[in-house]
C-alpha cells in the first residue's frame, strides 16, 4: 500500500456576497487555506458572488477577526482561478466592467465537468 497522499483539487461555488458575509467570508478563506495548502483550487462565481471579481466593486464583508476579503480574493487570484458563471454574467443588473486579472467566464457546463473529474472535491457556499 503506497503511503503517497494524491493532493486533490479544490472546487468552490461560491453564491453569496454582501447579503451573507460570513458565509462568502467562509467560502474564500477556504480557498485561500487550499491554496497554501498547495491544491489546485478553482473558484468560481454566481449571483451576488460576481461583484468579488469586479475590481473595486468587491463587497467589504466588515467582519471582525476575518482577513480582508479582497487578500484572500489575491491569493487565489494568484495561485489558482477565478470563474464566473455566464448566465450570471449576462443577466439584468450583472456586472458590465472589467474582471480582476485572469479571471474567466464560462458556463455552468464546465463547473459540473470539472466537479465530476478525479481527485476534485467540491463545495458550494
Amino acid at each position: 500500500m503506497s503511503t503517497e497522499m494524491t493532493m486533490h483539487s479544490l472546487l468552490i461555488k461560491i453564491t453569496c456576497g454582501a447579503e451573507a458575509p460570513e458565509r462568502a467570508n467562509q467560502a474564500w478563506t477556504v480557498a485561500a487555506m487550499g491554496v497554501a495548502a498547495g491544491a489546485g483550487v478553482s473558484v468560481w462565481l454566481t449571483g451576488e458572488a460576481v461583484w468579488f471579481a469586479v475590481p473595486g466593486r468587491q463587497p467589504d464583508l466588515e467582519l471582525p477577526y476575518a482577513t480582508p476579503v479582497a487578500d484572500l480574493i489575491e491569493t487565489v487570484r494568484l495561485a489558482g482561478s477565478i470563474t464566473v458563471c455566464t448566465p450570471v454574467r449576462r443577466a439584468p443588473g450583472a456586472p458590465r466592467e472589467d474582471l480582476v486579472e485572469s479571471a474567466t467566464i464560462q458556463a455552468q457546463r464546465s463547473f459540473v465537468e470539472a466537479a465530476l473529474a478525479d481527485n476534485v472535491q467540491a463545495l458550494v457556499y
